[in-house]
């Protein structure tokens, strides 16, 4: 895998051979989450706000680790494991996107994503998945089996968080093999203007937050890490079930 590394206006970015993006970090600001769909991907925040939730997180895939270090500097206390395929990759984001050091509650490992889900027996609170190539293919990690491991590995309550892309062929193949594995508790937002779709799944824990609630958590949540999602909390209301 060819790693390139490419800067513009102040934006670090992550390539594997291409010019599509794999990642990207705001030089000046390098816990950001810089791009759309990785904002997005913080919507479990809005449905949990506890603030000392999660406990524990996995992470399928690592790119520039803007998803593990945004959640490392605003939850400390929990416990974080990086699963990434590429040593490469880790290096990259070691040297470039500012990678914290790894410490108990911060851990990279290399390895396989799926093969990890299918032998590892840990439980998280939080699963998110971003695992492609330079050819925007995720492979196993786009499988009902695959799902099915995430989904007995996450604790009660616990959410499924992956990013799909809207322009890939099975793109509603993938939504369906969400919702088999997790018995139709699994939703998809509009896509981004990336062409990314941010899908969540749970064991339990629900979509159904009062509309009011979901606002007021997104304002909490901006003012205590600077991260908006007030475009998220419109997506959620307008996909999640209606009680």
């Amino acid at each position: 895998m060819d790693i390139l590394i490419s800067e513009e206006k102040g934006v670090r970015q992550l390539h594997f051979g291409s010019d599509w993006v794999q990642g990207a970090m705001r030089i000046a600001r390098p816990y950001a989450l810089e791009l759309e769909y990785t904002r997005e991907m913080m919507a479990p925040l809005l449905l949990n706000p506890d603030p000392n939730w999660p406990r524990s997180a996995l992470f399928i895939g690592l790119g520039v680790g803007a998803l593990p270090k945004f959640l490392h500097k605003h939850r400390p206390n929990c416990k974080i494991t990086v699963v990434e395929i590429s040593h490469a990759v880790v290096a990259a984001a070691q040297m470039h996107f500012k990678l914290p050091p790894f410490t108990p509650n911060f851990q990279v490992e290399v390895a396989c994503g799926a093969d990890f889900m299918t032998t590892s027996t840990r439980q998280f609170d939080l699963i998110m998945v971003d695992g492609f190539d330079g050819k925007a293919k995720v492979g196993p990690l786009n499988s009902t089996a695959f799902y099915l491991n995430c989904k007995a590995r996450l604790n009660e309550q616990g959410y499924l968080v992956g990013n799909l892309l809207s322009n890939q062929k099975d793109s509603a193949q993938s939504k369906q093999r969400l919702l088999d594995a997790f018995d139709g508790h699994a939703i998809a937002l509009p896509p981004c203007t990336s062409g990314n779709v941010i899908a969540l799944a749970h064991v339990g824990a629900g979509f159904t937050s009062a509309q009011a609630d979901l606002h007021a958590n997104c304002a909490v949540l901006k003012e205590e890490t600077g991260l908006n999602l007030s475009n998220t909390v419109a997506k959620l209301i307008e996909v999640s079930p209606k009680v």
